[in-house]
């Protein structure tokens, strides 16, 4: 019994995606693991104020976690904190809401993806690292990290070549089933068409210039914001609803 109990047990380097009650005392916990890609799994009486670890396992934590597999569901055994980015990101409400559409955004993509979740692990991290400190605009963070995650994920979008015959740019349409910024020949109808400033945002997001990209104004953000929102949208097939909840300037 016990060799098998051992033999079930493991240790994962996590960040907590989303939380949601089970029972009356338990939760389950939705982490993205760096070498085991997402896992759900319970942690019992985490919401009883004598826990051990309640507080470890909020959303936007990152946690070294020892865990037991289970048939549906693995059980969290210990937990330990390694990045308290939580309470810096809940006690803004910019910060929560780009937050909760990066998480959302990590569940979504590395739902059935395990190749990549080591280098989406490092990705989800650093943004929420970099909101809690408040490196930068939470919204600018946000549209980067969307952009490297779909990136990562195996849809690099373009904003300098076009993305559909390789001509050099940069160019002034968009399309997101073509893969972002696309010459006149190769524009389809109905291609969006944003200011150039806009597409060099869109560049800047996606390679860290966070120079540039915090130099940007508010037109060029908004508009860029609406480009990545349909990218994300068109290869996830599906709305990341957290997204509507995100505050523009």
């Amino acid at each position: 019994m016990s060799s098998s109990f051992a033999s079930r047990t493991y240790r994962a380097e996590g960040v907590v995606l989303r939380t949601h009650k089970l029972g009356e005392a338990d939760r389950i916990i939705v982490f993205l693991t760096r070498d085991h890609g997402q896992v759900r799994a319970v942690a019992k009486g985490v919401r009883r104020t004598s826990s051990k670890f309640g507080s470890r396992l909020e959303p936007y934590m990152t946690v070294d976690l020892q865990l037991v597999a289970g048939r549906s569901l693995d059980v969290v055994t210990q937990a330990q904190t390694k990045g308290a980015y939580g309470h810096g990101i809940a006690a803004d409400y910019g910060r929560y809401t780009a937050a909760a559409a990066i998480a959302e955004t990590a569940e979504r993509l590395t739902d059935s993806d395990g190749e990549s979740s080591g280098a989406q692990y490092n990705l989800i991290v650093g943004a929420l690292s970099a909101l809690s400190r408040g490196l930068h605009a939470p919204e600018l963070i946000l549209d980067s990290y969307l952009l490297r995650a779909l990136a990562t994920a195996g849809w690099a979008p373009s904003f300098t070549d076009c993305a559909r015959c390789g001509k050099p740019g940069p160019h002034t349409a968009f399309s997101a089933p073509l893969g972002g910024g696309v010459c006149p020949d190769c524009r389809p109808p109905g291609a969006a068409s944003p200011s150039a400033e806009s597409m060099a945002l869109l560049a800047a997001l996606l390679s860290g210039n966070w120079e540039s990209a915090d130099a940007s104004g508010p037109q060029s953000r908004r508009e860029a914001a609406g480009l990545v929102a349909s990218y994300l949208q068109w290869h996830l097939e599906r709305v990341v609803k957290s997204l509507k909840l995100v505050e523009r300037q």
